[in-house]
């Protein structure tokens, strides 16, 4: 059974810096993508950043990039999102997703996709 566990969201003001992980069970798949998306109270859901799951590549939303940076500890089987000069636009729900099949821009998306409950993040301005 996967399950994705994330932890690290929290209260910052703007300009802080906060460091999102996720540790994955049951999923040691070296293919597919893994990322971040995150989703804000009356707003769609906004992919984040993803990368490949057996390295390369990243992806980052235009809003995010210089800013925030994705990372994997594949022998901890953990996916790091460190997000730094943080704004109050990026409050929202973070959650971690696993795609077998996903693209890097759609990551956890897809219906099929494993994805975490999420921790909050809350910038003040």
């Amino acid at each position: 059974q996967v399950q994705l566990v994330e932890s690290g969201g929290g209260s910052v003001q703007a300009g802080g810096s906060l460091r999102l992980s996720c540790v994955a069970s049951g999923y040691a798949y070296r293919t597919g993508c893994m990322g971040w998306f995150r989703q804000a109270p009356g707003k769609e859901r906004e992919g984040v950043a993803a990368i490949w799951a057996g390295g390369g590549s990243a992806y980052y939303v235009d809003s995010v990039k210089g800013r925030f940076t994705i990372s994997q500890d594949n022998a901890k089987n953990t996916l790091y999102l460190q997000m730094n000069s943080l704004k109050p636009e990026d409050t929202a729900m973070y959650y971690c997703a696993a795609d077998l099949f996903g693209s890097l821009r759609a990551c956890g998306t897809r219906s099929g996709a494993y994805v975490g409950q999420g921790t909050q993040v809350t910038v003040s301005s």
